[in-house]
């Protein structure tokens, strides 16, 4: 597998080798020792959750408090997404700033999001199934939700239709008002 290091500090992509023959493909997803050396940070599952949703679906900018923190390895299994990343942590050297990619089944790409990050995504097909490992168990209360269409953010989602998203996503709060309620982390460069 190749990790690339993106734009926001401690957010890698993963692509892996495939081995490629007459029946289909295989590759390694996800391995804690290479992650780990090619990173110098240790990943440790605690939760593995799957959605499934409807094209054109929006889920997110989604984030955990810090403590107990989450980090994800996100991927999809099935279908295509075009998946965000923003950086939320105070002080960063990209606060506030987001990135995007492309998953999809095919590719078998995956996603580091460190704690801190905000994460969300657009379906692009219907039926897309994204995974997510988590580096800590679900903890009610810790949630951040932050509007995906804050203008303030200026994410290009590349919708031609207005999304399908949930109650809870479309009252998120903005960006400053999430700063205003205390809820982001500081950055700390060991994150």
């Amino acid at each position: 597998m190749r990790i690339t290091e993106l734009a926001i500090p401690g957010c890698y992509l993963i692509t892996p080798d495939q081995l490629v023959d007459d029946r289909g493909s295989f590759y390694e997803s996800f391995r804690t020792d290479e992650f780990e050396r090619a990173t110098g940070q240790a990943f440790e599952p605690r939760q593995i959750n799957h959605s499934v949703s409807r094209r054109n679906t929006l889920r997110g900018i989604h984030s955990v408090t810090i403590p107990p923190g989450q980090a994800k390895y996100v991927s999809c299994v099935r279908g295509t997404l075009r998946d965000f990343l923003v950086d939320l942590r105070l002080g960063s050297p990209t606060f506030g700033q987001s990135l995007s990619n492309l998953l999809d089944d095919a590719s078998g790409c995956s996603v580091y999001v460190p704690e801190g990050v905000g994460h969300g995504f657009l379906t692009l097909t219907e039926g897309a199934c994204i995974c997510y490992v988590l580096s800590s168990t679900y903890l009610p209360g810790t949630q951040i939700d932050i509007d995906p269409l804050d203008p303030d953010l200026a994410l290009d989602w590349g919708f031609t239709e207005p999304p399908l998203m949930s109650e809870k996503d479309a009252g998120a709060r903005s960006l400053k008002e999430t700063i205003a309620a205390g809820l982001l982390p500081e950055w700390s460069a060991r994150r």
